[in-house]
């Protein structure tokens, strides 16, 4: 039995998906004032002053704080079910299937929000690592709980949940440099679909 690890924005889809959820699931309000109050740490970003973490922070923060768990989670079960399939890569999900063919225990781990990946992880019957959004006193608190499952985070959570030992051969597929730790710890790398040493 083998262990198959799959970044999700990018490896799975066709593209990276925070922008669309947060545009489908940020009330229209908060939206209009995020694109005002947010520009400077946007520019940062596109500049190469603010990093990909701390901007997700950000944009998490002012979207999600104080949000109601329903809310929320109903949004994100609708944009699984509504707008995921419209992104998948037919490779991918061949290979995904195949895995699951061999008996293989098949992982997302991606940087993603659990809020709306768990629900299609559930669909596919794929186990799930991934960024959580902190919950408190039932509201979601615009935080993330612990780190953001990028880079070196990846193979930490991984190697945390499952031992190498149990396992006859690691895959693992991503598509960016913050997937660059997680593929050091497979036996068979897949980088864009095409597979490194």
């Amino acid at each position: 039995m083998n262990l198959a690890l799959f970044d999700f924005d990018g490896t799975i889809t066709s593209r990276e998906m925070f922008s669309d959820f947060m545009h489908f699931a940020v009330t229209p309000r908060r939206l209009a004032a995020g694109r005002v109050l947010l520009a400077p740490v946007v520019i940062g970003y596109k500049l190469g002053l603010v990093s990909s973490n701390a901007i997700r922070s950000q944009v998490v923060r002012f979207g999600f704080r104080d949000e109601p768990l329903a809310r929320l989670d109903q949004a994100g079960e609708r944009f699984a079910r509504e707008v995921l399939p419209g992104v998948l890569r037919a490779q991918a999900m061949e290979r995904i299937a195949w895995h699951k063919a061999q008996g293989d225990v098949v992982v997302v781990v991606s940087g993603a929000l659990d809020v709306y990946l768990r629900h299609w992880c559930e669909q596919h019957g794929l186990a799930l690592i991934c960024s959580e959004l902190e919950r408190v006193d039932g509201r979601y608190s615009g935080r993330y709980r612990g780190r953001q499952c990028v880079g070196a985070e990846k193979p930490r959570r991984v190697l945390e949940r499952y031992n190498r030992g149990d396992f006859d051969r690691v895959y693992a597929y991503g598509d960016t440099s913050e997937d660059l730790d997680l593929l050091r710890i497979a036996d068979r790398k897949y980088f864009n679909w095409r597979e490194v040493a």
